[in-house]
Protein backbone atom coordinates (compact mmCIF):
# COMPACT_ATOMS: atom_id res chain seq x y z
CA UNK A 1 0.00 0.00 0.00
CA UNK A 2 1.09 3.44 -1.31
CA UNK A 3 1.85 5.98 1.47
CA UNK A 4 -0.56 8.10 -0.07
CA UNK A 5 -3.47 5.47 0.23
CA UNK A 6 -3.06 5.75 4.18
CA UNK A 7 -2.40 9.78 4.93
CA UNK A 8 -5.58 10.96 6.81
CA UNK A 9 -7.07 14.10 5.65
CA UNK A 10 -6.08 17.29 7.99
CA UNK A 11 -8.91 19.02 9.31
CA UNK A 12 -8.74 22.31 10.83
CA UNK A 13 -8.32 21.49 14.33
CA UNK A 14 -5.20 18.88 13.37
CA UNK A 15 -3.45 21.91 11.64
CA UNK A 16 -3.93 23.90 14.72
CA UNK A 17 -2.67 21.40 17.10
CA UNK A 18 0.58 20.54 15.33
CA UNK A 19 1.50 24.44 15.04
CA UNK A 20 0.90 24.65 18.95
CA UNK A 21 2.88 21.69 19.42
CA UNK A 22 6.06 23.12 16.79
CA UNK A 23 5.69 26.45 18.54
CA UNK A 24 6.38 24.75 21.94
CA UNK A 25 9.26 22.59 20.26
CA UNK A 26 10.87 25.77 18.98
CA UNK A 27 10.22 27.75 22.28
CA UNK A 28 11.80 25.27 24.26
CA UNK A 29 14.96 24.83 21.40
CA UNK A 30 14.88 28.41 21.22
CA UNK A 31 15.18 29.54 24.82
CA UNK A 32 18.76 28.45 25.52
CA UNK A 33 20.32 30.79 22.47
CA UNK A 34 17.18 33.89 23.01
CA UNK A 35 18.65 35.94 25.38
CA UNK A 36 22.35 35.71 23.86
CA UNK A 37 21.08 36.11 20.57
CA UNK A 38 19.19 39.19 21.97
CA UNK A 39 22.58 40.36 23.93
CA UNK A 40 25.37 39.71 21.94
CA UNK A 41 24.06 39.15 18.24
CA UNK A 42 21.13 40.80 16.61
CA UNK A 43 22.43 39.53 13.83
CA UNK A 44 21.97 36.08 14.74
CA UNK A 45 18.64 36.75 16.13
CA UNK A 46 17.08 38.06 12.85
CA UNK A 47 18.71 35.48 11.40
CA UNK A 48 16.94 32.95 13.38
CA UNK A 49 13.93 33.79 13.15
CA UNK A 50 13.73 34.66 9.50
CA UNK A 51 14.86 31.48 8.81
CA UNK A 52 12.80 29.49 11.57
CA UNK A 53 9.77 31.78 9.99
CA UNK A 54 10.28 30.03 6.04
CA UNK A 55 10.98 26.47 7.32
CA UNK A 56 7.56 26.57 9.17
CA UNK A 57 6.21 27.91 5.58
CA UNK A 58 7.75 25.13 3.92
CA UNK A 59 6.28 22.41 6.74
CA UNK A 60 2.94 22.94 4.85
CA UNK A 61 3.75 20.86 2.11
CA UNK A 62 5.80 18.25 4.11
CA UNK A 63 3.30 15.76 2.18
CA UNK A 64 3.57 16.29 -1.10
CA UNK A 65 7.45 16.94 -1.37
CA UNK A 66 8.26 14.94 1.81
CA UNK A 67 11.78 14.52 0.94
CA UNK A 68 12.93 18.31 0.00
CA UNK A 69 10.54 19.95 2.97
CA UNK A 70 12.66 17.45 5.33
CA UNK A 71 16.15 18.69 3.74
CA UNK A 72 15.30 22.30 4.39
CA UNK A 73 14.42 21.60 8.02
CA UNK A 74 17.86 19.54 8.29
CA UNK A 75 19.57 22.86 6.80
CA UNK A 76 17.96 25.02 8.69
CA UNK A 77 18.64 23.55 12.09
CA UNK A 78 22.34 24.45 11.24
CA UNK A 79 21.75 28.54 12.18
CA UNK A 80 17.91 28.18 13.34
CA UNK A 81 16.64 26.73 17.12
CA UNK A 82 13.49 28.09 16.42
CA UNK A 83 12.54 26.02 12.56
CA UNK A 84 13.12 23.25 15.22
CA UNK A 85 9.25 22.80 15.96
CA UNK A 86 8.65 22.92 11.93
CA UNK A 87 11.90 20.83 10.91
CA UNK A 88 11.03 17.88 13.89
CA UNK A 89 7.38 17.63 12.26
CA UNK A 90 9.91 17.03 8.46
CA UNK A 91 11.46 14.50 9.92
CA UNK A 92 8.58 12.50 11.04
CA UNK A 93 6.15 13.51 8.59
CA UNK A 94 9.01 11.61 6.19
CA UNK A 95 9.33 8.86 8.42
CA UNK A 96 5.75 8.18 8.30
CA UNK A 97 6.35 6.48 4.94
CA UNK A 98 8.84 4.20 5.93
CA UNK A 99 10.74 3.78 3.14
CA UNK A 100 14.57 3.61 4.28
CA UNK A 101 16.36 5.23 0.93
CA UNK A 102 14.39 8.32 1.97
CA UNK A 103 14.79 7.85 6.12
CA UNK A 104 18.65 7.21 5.78
CA UNK A 105 20.40 9.80 4.07
CA UNK A 106 17.91 12.51 5.99
CA UNK A 107 18.95 11.03 9.36
CA UNK A 108 22.74 11.33 7.86
CA UNK A 109 22.31 14.82 6.96
CA UNK A 110 20.85 15.92 10.30
CA UNK A 111 23.36 14.48 12.00
CA UNK A 112 25.79 16.33 10.17
CA UNK A 113 23.67 19.90 10.24
CA UNK A 114 23.48 19.27 13.85
CA UNK A 115 27.52 18.84 14.45
CA UNK A 116 27.75 22.09 12.43
CA UNK A 117 25.05 23.50 14.24
CA UNK A 118 27.17 22.24 17.71
CA UNK A 119 31.10 23.47 16.70
CA UNK A 120 30.07 26.86 14.87
CA UNK A 121 26.35 28.16 16.18
CA UNK A 122 26.63 27.21 19.43
CA UNK A 123 26.39 29.85 22.50
CA UNK A 124 29.98 30.05 23.63
CA UNK A 125 29.19 30.81 27.25
CA UNK A 126 27.51 27.48 27.66
CA UNK A 127 30.05 24.30 27.94
CA UNK A 128 28.16 20.35 28.10
CA UNK A 129 30.18 17.26 27.31
CA UNK A 130 30.32 16.31 24.18
CA UNK A 131 28.77 12.73 24.50
CA UNK A 132 26.01 14.08 26.88
CA UNK A 133 25.47 16.84 23.48
CA UNK A 134 25.71 14.07 20.88
CA UNK A 135 23.96 11.61 23.02
CA UNK A 136 20.97 13.96 23.42
CA UNK A 137 21.18 15.07 19.31
CA UNK A 138 21.34 10.80 17.97
CA UNK A 139 17.97 10.48 21.08
CA UNK A 140 15.98 13.02 19.53
CA UNK A 141 16.55 12.20 15.80
CA UNK A 142 16.49 8.80 16.77
CA UNK A 143 12.99 9.28 18.39
CA UNK A 144 11.90 11.02 15.48
CA UNK A 145 12.13 8.69 13.08
CA UNK A 146 10.30 5.49 15.52
CA UNK A 147 7.78 8.09 16.09
CA UNK A 148 7.16 8.72 12.64
CA UNK A 149 7.20 5.50 11.49
CA UNK A 150 4.77 4.02 14.35
CA UNK A 151 2.65 6.09 13.04
CA UNK A 152 2.70 5.18 9.93
CA UNK A 153 2.62 1.53 10.56
CA UNK A 154 -0.37 2.77 12.38
CA UNK A 155 -2.20 4.73 9.29
CA UNK A 156 -1.62 1.83 7.13
CA UNK A 157 -2.92 -0.51 9.41
CA UNK A 158 -6.20 1.13 10.07
CA UNK A 159 -6.46 2.01 6.11
CA UNK A 160 -5.77 -1.79 5.34
CA UNK A 161 -8.56 -2.42 8.53
CA UNK A 162 -11.16 0.39 6.28
CA UNK A 163 -9.82 -1.27 2.91
CA UNK A 164 -11.01 -4.79 4.73
CA UNK A 165 -14.66 -3.70 5.33
CA UNK A 166 -15.31 -2.07 2.37
CA UNK A 167 -14.18 -5.00 0.71
CA UNK A 168 -16.64 -7.17 3.04
CA UNK A 169 -19.30 -4.75 2.52
CA UNK A 170 -19.30 -4.95 -1.17
CA UNK A 171 -19.01 -8.65 -0.88
CA UNK A 172 -21.69 -8.53 1.17
CA UNK A 173 -23.64 -6.60 -1.04
CA UNK A 174 -22.56 -8.74 -3.89
CA UNK A 175 -24.03 -11.89 -2.36
CA UNK A 176 -26.93 -10.08 -1.23
CA UNK A 177 -27.25 -9.26 -5.34
CA UNK A 178 -26.73 -12.98 -5.85
CA UNK A 179 -29.37 -14.24 -2.93
CA UNK A 180 -31.73 -11.76 -4.79
CA UNK A 181 -31.75 -13.09 -8.20
CA UNK A 182 -31.14 -16.79 -6.92
CA UNK A 183 -34.28 -16.33 -5.19
CA UNK A 184 -36.15 -14.15 -8.21
CA UNK A 185 -35.32 -17.71 -10.21
CA UNK A 186 -36.72 -20.32 -7.54
CA UNK A 187 -39.61 -18.37 -7.71
CA UNK A 188 -39.92 -18.72 -11.23
CA UNK A 189 -39.55 -22.06 -11.49
CA UNK A 190 -41.98 -22.99 -7.97
CA UNK A 191 -44.71 -20.83 -9.85
CA UNK A 192 -43.90 -22.47 -13.20
CA UNK A 193 -44.34 -26.25 -12.01
CA UNK A 194 -47.27 -25.86 -9.66
CA UNK A 195 -49.25 -23.87 -12.10
CA UNK A 196 -48.51 -25.20 -15.44
CA UNK A 197 -49.72 -28.49 -14.30
CA UNK A 198 -52.93 -27.60 -13.09
CA UNK A 199 -53.54 -25.11 -15.65
CA UNK A 200 -52.96 -27.18 -17.69
CA UNK A 201 -55.03 -29.66 -16.99
CA UNK A 202 -57.97 -26.77 -16.62
CA UNK A 203 -57.49 -26.03 -20.07
CA UNK A 204 -58.01 -29.66 -21.39
CA UNK A 205 -61.23 -29.79 -19.29
CA UNK A 206 -62.15 -26.51 -20.54
CA UNK A 207 -60.87 -27.35 -23.98
CA UNK A 208 -63.56 -30.07 -24.12
CA UNK A 209 -66.76 -28.19 -22.75
CA UNK A 210 -65.98 -25.45 -25.78
CA UNK A 211 -65.69 -28.25 -28.56
CA UNK A 212 -67.77 -31.04 -27.53
CA UNK A 213 -71.39 -30.61 -28.20
CA UNK A 214 -72.43 -34.57 -27.52
CA UNK A 215 -72.43 -34.06 -23.21
CA UNK A 216 -75.63 -34.30 -21.28
CA UNK A 217 -75.58 -32.39 -17.90
CA UNK A 218 -74.67 -34.59 -15.70
CA UNK A 219 -70.86 -34.89 -17.57
CA UNK A 220 -70.96 -30.97 -17.93
CA UNK A 221 -71.41 -30.86 -14.23
CA UNK A 222 -68.63 -33.45 -13.64
CA UNK A 223 -66.24 -31.41 -16.05
CA UNK A 224 -66.81 -28.23 -14.52
CA UNK A 225 -66.45 -29.79 -10.87
CA UNK A 226 -63.35 -31.49 -12.13
CA UNK A 227 -62.09 -27.45 -13.18
CA UNK A 228 -63.36 -26.29 -10.28
CA UNK A 229 -61.38 -28.50 -7.75
CA UNK A 230 -57.89 -28.54 -10.16
CA UNK A 231 -57.96 -24.34 -9.93
CA UNK A 232 -58.84 -25.55 -5.97
CA UNK A 233 -55.31 -26.78 -6.15
CA UNK A 234 -53.42 -24.69 -8.27
CA UNK A 235 -54.81 -21.93 -5.64
CA UNK A 236 -53.64 -23.99 -2.75
CA UNK A 237 -50.10 -25.43 -3.67
CA UNK A 238 -49.61 -21.32 -4.84
CA UNK A 239 -50.08 -20.32 -1.30
CA UNK A 240 -47.94 -22.94 0.03
CA UNK A 241 -45.01 -22.54 -1.93
CA UNK A 242 -45.12 -18.50 -1.14
CA UNK A 243 -45.61 -19.06 2.41
CA UNK A 244 -42.10 -21.01 2.01
CA UNK A 245 -40.31 -18.87 0.16
CA UNK A 246 -41.68 -15.95 2.53
CA UNK A 247 -40.46 -17.76 5.51
CA UNK A 248 -37.88 -20.40 3.98
CA UNK A 249 -34.23 -19.38 4.59
CA UNK A 250 -32.99 -21.18 1.56
CA UNK A 251 -34.12 -23.72 -1.09
CA UNK A 252 -32.93 -27.37 1.16
CA UNK A 253 -36.36 -27.42 3.12
CA UNK A 254 -39.05 -29.57 1.37
CA UNK A 255 -41.90 -27.97 0.22
CA UNK A 256 -45.42 -29.09 0.89
CA UNK A 257 -47.78 -30.49 -0.74
CA UNK A 258 -44.96 -33.01 -2.44
CA UNK A 259 -43.03 -34.06 0.51
CA UNK A 260 -43.59 -38.17 0.59
CA UNK A 261 -42.93 -40.82 -1.66
CA UNK A 262 -46.34 -41.63 -2.57
CA UNK A 263 -47.45 -38.33 -3.72
CA UNK A 264 -45.44 -39.61 -6.96
CA UNK A 265 -48.15 -42.34 -7.45
CA UNK A 266 -51.33 -39.56 -6.63
CA UNK A 267 -49.54 -37.02 -9.14
CA UNK A 268 -49.59 -40.25 -11.85
CA UNK A 269 -53.14 -40.96 -10.33
CA UNK A 270 -54.49 -37.41 -11.09
CA UNK A 271 -53.07 -37.32 -14.43
CA UNK A 272 -54.70 -40.52 -15.38
CA UNK A 273 -57.40 -39.15 -14.29
CA UNK A 274 -57.32 -36.36 -16.48
CA UNK A 275 -57.30 -38.60 -19.25
CA UNK A 276 -53.62 -39.64 -20.06
CA UNK A 277 -52.47 -42.99 -20.50
CA UNK A 278 -49.37 -43.76 -17.92
CA UNK A 279 -47.23 -46.58 -17.59
CA UNK A 280 -45.63 -46.29 -14.05
CA UNK A 281 -43.43 -48.43 -12.84
CA UNK A 282 -40.82 -47.43 -9.76
CA UNK A 283 -38.51 -49.94 -8.50
CA UNK A 284 -36.92 -47.61 -5.93
CA UNK A 285 -37.87 -47.48 -2.37
CA UNK A 286 -37.59 -43.53 -1.86
CA UNK A 287 -38.23 -43.21 1.41
CA UNK A 288 -34.67 -42.54 2.77
CA UNK A 289 -34.22 -40.06 0.08
CA UNK A 290 -33.18 -36.70 1.00
CA UNK A 291 -36.21 -34.54 1.29
CA UNK A 292 -34.45 -32.02 -1.09
CA UNK A 293 -33.56 -34.51 -3.32
CA UNK A 294 -37.20 -35.83 -3.31
CA UNK A 295 -38.59 -32.42 -4.01
CA UNK A 296 -36.56 -32.31 -7.24
CA UNK A 297 -37.59 -36.01 -8.30
CA UNK A 298 -41.23 -34.77 -7.89
CA UNK A 299 -40.98 -31.51 -10.19
CA UNK A 300 -39.02 -33.32 -12.59
CA UNK A 301 -41.76 -35.82 -13.28
CA UNK A 302 -44.63 -33.62 -13.07
CA UNK A 303 -42.73 -31.13 -15.39
CA UNK A 304 -42.54 -34.08 -18.02
CA UNK A 305 -46.04 -35.30 -17.53
CA UNK A 306 -47.14 -31.59 -17.99
CA UNK A 307 -45.16 -31.13 -21.12
CA UNK A 308 -46.56 -34.83 -22.40
CA UNK A 309 -50.18 -34.04 -21.82
CA UNK A 310 -49.33 -30.32 -23.92
CA UNK A 311 -47.62 -31.95 -27.14
CA UNK A 312 -48.43 -35.41 -27.15
CA UNK A 313 -51.92 -35.56 -25.81
CA UNK A 314 -53.15 -38.65 -27.07
CA UNK A 315 -49.97 -40.77 -26.31
CA UNK A 316 -48.96 -43.25 -24.03
CA UNK A 317 -46.34 -41.86 -21.22
CA UNK A 318 -43.76 -44.51 -19.75
CA UNK A 319 -42.33 -43.51 -16.53
CA UNK A 320 -39.92 -45.56 -14.61
CA UNK A 321 -37.95 -44.31 -11.72
CA UNK A 322 -34.98 -46.67 -9.97
CA UNK A 323 -32.32 -46.32 -8.01
CA UNK A 324 -30.46 -46.79 -4.37
CA UNK A 325 -28.53 -45.53 -1.96
CA UNK A 326 -25.49 -46.19 -3.32
CA UNK A 327 -26.45 -45.67 -7.19
CA UNK A 328 -28.81 -42.45 -7.01
CA UNK A 329 -32.27 -41.93 -8.21
CA UNK A 330 -32.60 -42.53 -12.11
CA UNK A 331 -36.21 -40.98 -13.66
CA UNK A 332 -36.97 -41.89 -17.18
CA UNK A 333 -39.71 -40.46 -18.94
CA UNK A 334 -40.67 -41.24 -22.64
CA UNK A 335 -43.40 -40.40 -25.17
CA UNK A 336 -43.94 -40.99 -28.43
CA UNK A 337 -44.21 -37.26 -30.44
CA UNK A 338 -47.09 -36.50 -32.44
CA UNK A 339 -47.16 -36.70 -36.25
CA UNK A 340 -48.35 -33.44 -36.83
CA UNK A 341 -48.70 -30.46 -35.23
CA UNK A 342 -52.08 -29.70 -33.52
CA UNK A 343 -53.11 -26.00 -33.38
CA UNK A 344 -55.44 -26.52 -30.36
CA UNK A 345 -52.11 -27.47 -28.14
CA UNK A 346 -51.12 -24.89 -25.68
CA UNK A 347 -48.94 -22.38 -26.55
CA UNK A 348 -45.39 -23.40 -25.15
CA UNK A 349 -43.73 -20.99 -22.54
CA UNK A 350 -39.81 -22.85 -23.46
CA UNK A 351 -39.00 -22.61 -19.41
CA UNK A 352 -40.35 -26.05 -18.31
CA UNK A 353 -37.17 -27.74 -19.46
CA UNK A 354 -35.00 -24.75 -18.31
CA UNK A 355 -36.41 -24.98 -14.85
CA UNK A 356 -36.09 -28.75 -14.39
CA UNK A 357 -32.56 -28.35 -16.02
CA UNK A 358 -31.83 -25.95 -13.18
CA UNK A 359 -33.22 -28.30 -10.55
CA UNK A 360 -31.02 -31.06 -11.39
CA UNK A 361 -28.08 -28.91 -11.54
CA UNK A 362 -28.41 -27.39 -8.46
CA UNK A 363 -28.90 -31.04 -6.74
CA UNK A 364 -26.04 -32.54 -8.57
CA UNK A 365 -27.29 -34.48 -10.72
CA UNK A 366 -27.73 -35.11 -14.30
CA UNK A 367 -30.08 -33.93 -16.83
CA UNK A 368 -31.06 -35.04 -20.76
CA UNK A 369 -34.13 -34.13 -23.07
CA UNK A 370 -33.70 -35.64 -26.15
CA UNK A 371 -35.74 -36.87 -29.32
CA UNK A 372 -34.77 -39.86 -30.80
CA UNK A 373 -34.72 -41.55 -34.24
CA UNK A 374 -38.43 -43.27 -33.67
CA UNK A 375 -40.51 -40.08 -32.97
CA UNK A 376 -39.78 -40.21 -29.31
CA UNK A 377 -38.83 -37.54 -26.30
CA UNK A 378 -37.14 -39.15 -23.65
CA UNK A 379 -36.53 -37.11 -20.66
CA UNK A 380 -33.91 -38.74 -18.53
CA UNK A 381 -32.69 -37.43 -14.69
CA UNK A 382 -30.30 -38.84 -12.47
CA UNK A 383 -30.36 -37.55 -8.88
CA UNK A 384 -27.89 -38.55 -5.78
CA UNK A 385 -29.92 -40.16 -2.95
CA UNK A 386 -28.66 -37.74 -0.52
CA UNK A 387 -28.05 -33.95 -0.21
Amino acid sequence: MRPEDYQPTLTWWSHIWRLILMLVISGIVWGTRLGYQWEHALWWFALDLGVGVLTYLAVWWRRSHPVAVATVGNLASMVSTSSAGAGALAMVSLSTRRHWHEIVPQVGLALVCGVVAEEFFNVPDVEEPLVLRYGIMVAVIATMVAWGMYIGSRRELLASWRARAMLAEAERDAEVRQARSVERARIAREMHDVLAHRISTISMYAGALSYRDDLDRGQIRETAQTIRETSHRALTELREVLGVLREGPGDADPEQPQALPEDLEVLVDENRASGMRIEYHCSADLTGMSPARFRTLYRCLQEALTNARKHAPASTVTVRIKGDEESGVDLLVDNPLLLRADDQTLPRSGLGLVGVAERVALSGGRQSALRTDDRHFVLHVWLPWQS
